[in-house]
């Protein structure tokens, strides 16, 4: 195989077979809730608290995002399906029908999730046509109760599928 078989519809497919969580990366910019979903969250270190994901260079939400003090981590539950494809959209209200908590320092959660963390973000990599996001963990909650959606093969499943 040489590099001009790569297509990016044959990555998409191949990368598709790793499965992964998703996220909601979100925050109030001028008192508005702004965010985007991402299925690339990776935990990084422990000893600094990091961890990390990739948003696509092409992104118009992202630049809103990144210069901000504090952003919001939400590990989406099994009941996001249809949230996760509404962060995601180009268009129209990313958190209809979402409820959402806020924190002083600006932080966006999203109800029900499993996990949250407070963040601010330790570096930026450019890599490709994405940038690596390394974000400093700097408060966390954790929700037993609720089981993650992961993100395979171009769907949103539950562990159990």
């Amino acid at each position: 195989m040489s590099a001009t078989d790569l297509s990016p519809a044959l990555l998409r497919e191949a990368f598709g077979h790793f499965p992964t969580g998703v996220i909601a990366i979100a925050a109030e910019v001028d008192g508005a809730r702004v965010g985007l979903a991402a299925s690339t969250f990776v935990p990084v270190s422990l000893d600094p608290p990091l961890v990390s994901f990739c948003v696509q260079n092409s992104s118009t939400t992202w630049p809103k995002l990144k210069g901000l003090p504090s952003l919001g981590i939400s590990v989406l539950g099994e009941a996001h399906d249809a949230a996760a494809r509404t962060l995601a959209a180009k268009t129209g209200d990313r958190f209809a029908g979402l409820q959402t908590v806020s924190t002083a320092t600006g932080a966006v959660f999203i109800e029900g999730t499993s996990v949250w963390l407070e963040s601010a973000i330790e570096q930026l990599v450019t890599a490709g046509d994405h940038t690596i996001v390394v974000l400093r963990v700097n408060d966390i909650r954790v929700h037993d109760d609720v089981a993650p959606i992961v993100f395979h093969r171009s769907a949103f499943r539950r562990l159990g599928d």
